[in-house]
């Protein structure tokens, strides 16, 4: 993979080529990205319930089974049935959302809940992709 170190600010008018002066990195997108890949799986963000933490709908998310839940780790989670993306608060059992327009959600006794992975990474696509649109 080519990484082309690009610094750019709104507002300007010109500059020269990036691509004159790249770097040859000797590793691929799923190495950046995946830690655990035979533990890891991508889903897709939808609804503006975790846009405070900078994930918006819409994005693609990759989520490590692998790894540790942390207190107010971001986590996918089957929730009574639904998939949710939420943050975790484990010592109050409270699912939060980030932004405020969301109300927490208890963990109950009696709901079924499941924490599928956690949150590591989300991408955001500026073009839609059609393998991503393929898929939903």
């Amino acid at each position: 993979m080519k990484f082309i170190p690009i610094t750019a600010s709104a507002g300007i008018t010109g500059f020269e080529s990036p691509a004159s002066d790249y770097l040859q990195l000797p590793l691929s997108l799923d190495e950046l990205l995946v830690e655990h890949p035979s533990a890891t799986f991508i889903g897709k963000a939808g609804g503006h319930s975790m846009q405070g933490v900078g994930i918006f709908s819409g994005d693609i998310l990759i989520v490590d089974r692998h790894v540790t839940v942390k207190n107010f780790d971001v986590i996918v989670a089957n929730y009574n049935g639904e998939f949710i993306c939420k943050i975790l608060n484990i010592t109050e059992r409270l699912l939060l959302s980030a932004n405020p327009q969301y109300k927490a959600i208890s963990i109950k006794e009696d709901d079924q809940f499941t924490i599928e992975g956690v949150v590591i990474r989300s991408i955001r696509c500026h073009r839609p992709s059609h393998l991503l649109e393929a898929n939903t």
